[in-house]
């Protein structure tokens, strides 16, 4: 069942990938500002949020498959939908309801669902980060892949090399749904533990308060809006974008595999913070680079570092609660970094309307160098009093 979940994440990954890239050029294509680029990247993370909650409020009803194979529905829906129309309030639609993910990690309804899977491993930092490993390096190859319409647009037009771009996202949700399909249903006795939150209510909201800092920095410098600066900004083609891309996203998995052994050795909390601030330091320092060179430089190292407290993360919430809250504590502490994070595209889409091209990447490493040093004070002795 893990080896399953590990490749819809990877086939998930790779479609995630390139349509990060793609995204704010399909929209400025037909004919969006920068503005409804970022109300389209919120509408996709307040979408998220929502359907996460409801899997986090009702979810332990029915069986992991089946919540499941209806995701991978909806991913398949979601491209045809981005595929099929061309006006901001149709899209704005198919966005907030659909499973479409701006930004370089698993931000949808998916991903608590695949930590509940994840967490009977026993080893769980290693197989989280095996896991984030495989996230990241599939979404590198999709990065790649965002070039295509530019090769597409010898023979069409180029919004509808970019709408082929959608279909191929389409097409991927039907690949993961055959994976899910075939996993195997669980007895009936396995699905009685799943149950609300209960003794571990108060670390997981305290965790996931946090948690929201984080996510609404970086939901200020998503991919996409990280794609959107560097074409504007530098005049980045796609193709360029795209190879760019795939390099952050190939040094964002190499560090991951480091992650479990590292975690192990120095604990989850010190690998989440003492790898998170320096990355936050060279985000700052790319706002503020005066060339391309430098900039791509210092983005570059930043993405070698900004990922490796991802399977910590997962590991260490999996490891403070109870069995039966498992589940739910995966939706609660994803719930409110969903919302905090669907806020911030918005704002760095009027940014960058405003000409503060470099706003968001500052407001961004700040805005999470503070969250890195909060998470240390309230949670660096929890690791050692209640992880096993």
């Amino acid at each position: 069942m893990i080896g399953r979940i590990l490749a819809a994440r990877a086939l998930r990954s790779f479609a995630d990938g390139f349509i990060a890239v793609v995204l704010p050029a399909y929209l400025l294509a037909l004919g969006m500002a920068q503005m409804e680029v970022g109300f389209v990247s919120t509408a996709t993370l307040l979408g998220s949020a929502l359907s996460t909650l409801a899997v986090g409020r009702w979810g332990h009803r029915f069986s992991i498959r089946r919540l499941l194979v209806a995701a991978s529905v909806l991913m398949t829906a979601t491209g045809l939908g981005f595929a099929g129309l061309s006006s901001f309030w149709p899209l704005l639609l198919v966005a907030f309801v659909g499973t479409l993910n701006p930004s370089s990690g698993d931000a949808s309804l998916f991903m608590p669902l695949d930590h509940t899977v994840l967490a009977n491993a026993a080893d769980r930092t290693s197989v989280f980060a095996r896991y984030s490993f495989l996230g990241s390096i599939s979404g590198a190859v999709g990065a790649l892949a965002a070039g295509l319409p530019e090769l597409l647009g010898a023979r069409m037009s180029m919004v509808d090399a970019l709408r082929c771009m959608f279909v191929l996202y389409a097409v991927v949700g039907i690949a993961v749904w055959v994976l899910y399909l075939r996993m195997p249903e669980p007895h009936a006795e396995a699905e009685k533990p799943a149950a609300p939150l209960g003794p571990s209510r108060g670390i997981v909201w305290r965790l996931a308060a946090l948690f929201s800092v984080d996510s609404f920095a970086g939901g200020l410098m998503l991919n996409s809006l990280l794609a959107l600066w560097l074409f504007q900004r530098f005049g980045m083609s796609l193709a360029a974008a795209g190879a760019f891309f795939f390099w952050t996203g190939l040094l964002a998995a190499c560090s991951q595999l480091a992650a479990g052994p590292l975690a192990r050795r120095i604990g989850m909390i010190n690998t989440m913070v003492f790898t998170h601030i320096p990355s936050s330091l060279c985000l700052i320092g790319a706002a503020l680079a005066p060339g391309l060179g430098l900039t791509l430089a210092l983005l570059l190292t930043r993405s070698l570092l900004s990922q490796m407290d991802v399977p910590a993360r997962g590991a260490f919430v999996m490891s403070v609660v109870t069995p039966a809250e498992r589940p739910a504590a995966a939706s609660f502490t994803a719930v409110p970094r969903s919302l905090a994070s669907a806020l911030s595209p918005s704002l760095t889409g009027a940014m960058f309307a405003a000409g503060a091209m470099a706003a968001p990447l500052v407001l961004c490493g700040v805005l999470k160098i503070a969250y890195d040093v909060a998470l240390f004070a309230a949670f660096h002795r929890v690791e050692a009093e209640r992880v096993a």
